[in-house]
């Protein structure tokens, strides 16, 4: 399947469904479009289907659902969300002598006490990204988007579009101010960061909630700048839009991760779910991550069978320039971003 097609076919999902019923012993909660047999195909060659997937649009939105009581048996939260679900007692530890490839994952992805510790392997990192400035390269100067003050050029008023995630824009909004690590933010960074971002809203025309959704915006007319992820780059790119992503800004860009965490007492089949991430982490996937989504795999191993043109084209090489990293921070600190976040959205 195209990206275009994935892409919107899983938008139209996430809108008309709540599942994509497949495989009853295997409920997947996942973000919406990640229903792709490439990223799995161990799995479906053994069971003959897919798992069963039920589909979110945004981190907080997936954390509230399952500690409200949804079922699932694994989940795919981003880095800076699992110490909730650790905290909350919602998940259980990997069993890791299961999972014949987590020794090829890059160890940078597990770096943290949060995600491995004396208890054992408490997330999976698989996929990985850039969060940048997407740009319409025919009607705006490369010399604009050169910083990330172009977010407040008068300009562009009306005609920019930020994410409709909290994670993101306070990387963008913290990146713009002058802080490069989000793990230990005062409260003068906060303020300055929350300013900006003030500064920045009165020029957005829209807070775009899914990479088909900004890639409509731009491809009207409508936006001619945004904050963006890969996967909307990709999108345009496969239609012909001309869209630049600028991950080399003076004052950088923002990366991230994302895995799956174990659901403790889930309902499915706990076999099945290491057949799941195992199907994961099988050197085919990284293709299939790379060709449907413009993203990166967590597995150096198999990254390394990809060639380099592949990651240059889909704007996951390598880059030289300073990376906020996603990674993760004190939720009392992330509850205060999201609060202030939905203040400013709402114009206060």
């Amino acid at each position: 399947m195209t990206i275009r097609k994935h892409l919107m076919a899983s938008a139209l999902l996430a809108l008309a469904l709540p599942a994509y019923a497949a495989d009853p012993d295997l409920i997947v909660f996942d973000w919406a479009g990640f229903e792709e047999q490439s990223l799995v195909e161990s799995y479906v060659a053994k069971h003959g289907q897919m798992p069963t997937y039920a589909f979110f649009g945004d981190d907080d939105e997936a954390f509230q659902k399952v500690a409200s009581g949804f079922k699932a048996d694994v989940v795919h939260p981003c880095s800076q969300m699992v110490s909730k679900y650790r905290d909350a007692g919602l998940i259980e530890p990997w069993d890791v002598s299961r999972i014949p490839n987590f020794g090829e994952i890059a160890p940078r992805f597990l770096n943290s006490s949060i995600f491995k510790d004396d208890s054992g392997v408490w997330y999976i990192p698989t996929d990985y990204a850039y969060t940048a400035v997407a740009y319409n390269t025919n009607e705006v100067p490369a010399e604009d988007i050169a910083s990330l003050q172009v977010f407040h050029n008068p300009k562009y008023a009306g005609r920019i579009s930020l994410p409709d995630n909290t994670d993101d824009v306070w990387s963008l909004a913290l990146l713009a101010t002058g802080v490069t690590d989000w793990t230990n933010v005062t409260d003068e960074q906060f303020t300055a960061a929350a300013t900006w971002l003030r500064t920045a809203h009165e020029n957005v025309r829209a807070y775009w909630a899914d990479p088909s959704e900004l890639a409509q915006l731009m491809a009207s007319g409508e936006v001619l700048v945004a904050w963006s992820w890969n996967d909307s780059i990709a999108l345009m790119r496969e239609e012909g839009f001309p869209v630049g992503f600028q991950r080399q800004a003076t004052e950088g860009a923002s990366s991230w991760f994302c895995g799956y965490v174990n659901v403790k007492d889930a309902p499915g089949n706990e076999d099945k779910a290491y057949d799941f991430i195992n199907a994961w982490l099988d050197h085919g996937s990284a293709k299939g991550l790379l060709d449907n989504f413009g993203y990166a795999h967590s597995n150096d191993a198999a990254m390394a069978e990809i060639s380099a043109e592949e990651l240059v084209a889909a704007d996951v090489n390598p880059i030289e320039t300073t990376l906020l990293a996603q990674t993760p921070i004190d939720q009392a600190m992330r509850d205060r971003m999201l609060e202030e976040f939905e203040k400013i959205k709402a114009g206060f």
